[in-house]
């Protein structure tokens, strides 16, 4: 008999990496929309309002409503393999779990899991576990942290630890906006937009939205989305008058976090400018609230509004320089755990004992 938590047999403890993401729903459908969209609003850390009010809410109008208009969104972006995060992501794993088994003398296994929809991030979990994994990093895929992503895909990953006997070591990546890796990789998606598309007169740092309340509480989001934002202006030598950062995806009648991208490209829309880029450095993978939301509605409201010249610059995917960014924050947090997971890449030949 298994038990749960008792990992299968294997010749060499190894090491495991979950990279956790929102996740997509299954299909581009009304009853997949609905299972999804029940699970993401029904989270308390997306939605903090009081569960007997929201509830009702939630069951007894938007999943009536909402799924249909997400489903039709999500068709627009569809691929063959799917929805692009997902695709993505594993992609992302792939190339991960590569370069940390050129850097470290035993084996590393990298899969993903989800924080809504299928892989799960339970499933991912067990995964690694019946691949003999004794210790497992969890990385979301959030270089900004706030409760509301890096928090809850943690709490997915302790309640399916609830249930395990055998429990392995645990590490986690919280966040990583000033990372130089990933600044440079940020910067140098950005350079390419440019040598690409010209020089535009504006750069736009959209980040996904937050309810102001979260922050007045202490979510350091905000807080982390301009570090990247300026670090990264710093980096490609961008006067304070080329650059600015707006937050998107608001939902519901309460504030959020200002200025909004969309009221922010209408005004320059209006103003006239010819050249506007777009990227979205809280977004490890392109979604729909990058392909569709800026690549198609901010577009579209920037040219109504008299503007010319709209690009977005993709998310970095799996972009190689994304991918080493990746395995240098992973190593770091991997270095020192025991000796059977020896750094042997070139930064380094090291034996740590613990």
């Amino acid at each position: 008999m298994v038990f749960p938590g008792k990992p299968a047999d294997a010749p060499q403890p190894a090491t495991g990496v979950l990279l956790a993401n929102i996740g997509s729903p299954d299909a581009p459908t009304f009853p997949a929309l609905r299972r999804y969209l029940a699970q993401f609003l029904g989270d308390p850390r997306i939605v903090e309002a009081p569960r007997w009010l929201w509830l009702p809410i939630l069951h007894g109008l938007l999943l009536n409503v909402r799924p249909a208009r997400s489903a039709r969104l999500y068709r627009n972006i569809w691929g063959p393999e799917g929805a692009p995060l997902l695709a993505i992501t594993r992609r992302q794993a792939a190339g991960l779990q590569a370069r940390l088994s050129d850097r470290f003398d035993a084996p590393v296994r990298v899969t993903a899991g989800m924080r809504y929809g299928e892989p799960s991030i339970a499933a991912g979990l067990r995964e690694l576990r019946d691949a003999g994994a004794r210790r497992i990093l969890i990385f979301p895929l959030f270089p900004q942290y706030s409760a509301s992503t890096t928090a809850s895909c943690l709490d997915a990953v302790f309640t399916e630890l609830r249930r395990w006997r055998w429990l392995p070591e645990i590490r986690t990546v919280n966040h990583y906006p000033d990372h130089p890796a990933y600044l440079a990789a940020l910067a140098a998606s950005i350079e390419r937009a440019r040598a690409e598309h010209g020089r535009p007169q504006r750069l736009l740092f959209s980040f996904h939205g937050l309810p102001r309340s979260y922050a007045r509480k202490g979510d350091p989001y905000e807080t982390e989305c301009r570090l990247t934002a300026r670090l990264t202006a710093a980096r490609l030598g961008l006067n304070e008058d080329a650059w600015a950062l707006s937050f998107q995806s608001r939902f519901g009648p309460a504030e959020w976090l200002k200025p909004y991208t969309d009221e922010t490209l209408e005004a320059w829309g209006r103003a006239g400018l010819d050249g506007v880029h777009v990227v979205c450095p809280g977004f490890a993978a392109d979604c729909l609230e990058t392909l569709d939301e800026i690549g198609r509605e901010a577009k579209h409201t920037f040219e109504s509004a008299g503007g010319r010249g709209f690009h977005y610059i993709p998310a970095l995917n799996d972009e190689p320089a994304h991918l080493d960014a990746l395995a240098e924050i992973a190593a770091a947090h991997l270095s020192g755990w025991r000796d059977d997971v020896a750094d042997v890449s070139n930064h380094g030949l090291h034996k740590f004992h613990g």
